[in-house]
């Protein structure tokens, strides 16, 4: 699973907002400011990554 780094306070929202995956309450935010779990957010990019051409 690919980990995302979300040390930057850009991610951080004092006010809270439903997760746009789990709809649980969080103060964390997406590199686009959605209200998303960092769980929840490297989940969603795991189930939809395109796989990486075939290179033969």
């Amino acid at each position: 699973m690919a980990l995302l780094d979300w040390r930057d306070s850009r991610h951080w929202d004092n006010k809270p907002a439903p997760c746009g995956v789990c709809t649980k309450p969080t103060n964390l935010r997406s590199d686009r400011g959605k209200p998303v779990h960092k769980v929840c957010a490297e989940q969603w990019t795991e189930q939809h990554a395109k796989p990486a051409p075939n290179q033969s």
